[in-house]
């Protein structure tokens, strides 16, 4: 039986941009907000992921992903070891 999570809004990805950080609603050309630190980027997305009920991603400067972290409505979420 495959679960199913509810997602209300976008995805929200913290990106490098520049010199500086991003949140990127995902598939949006534009960034939402641009941001001098990384942590002030997190900090930005993880309200409007909230709101949302989405998904938060976060790359590295490397551009791998660091981290995820999910706020939808998942009815058997997962243990999680980061947060």
């Amino acid at each position: 039986m495959l679960k199913e999570v509810l997602y209300v809004g976008k995805n929200q990805w913290v990106v490098k941009y520049g010199g500086k950080w991003a949140v990127k609603g995902e598939g949006n050309k534009r960034a939402t907000k641009v941001t001098d630190t990384q942590k002030q980027a997190i900090n930005v997305a993880k309200e409007i992921v909230q709101n949302q009920k989405s998904e938060l991603i976060i790359q590295g400067r490397d551009g791998k992903i660091r981290s995820k972290d999910s706020y939808g409505q998942d009815p058997c979420p997962p243990k999680d070891k980061e947060h």
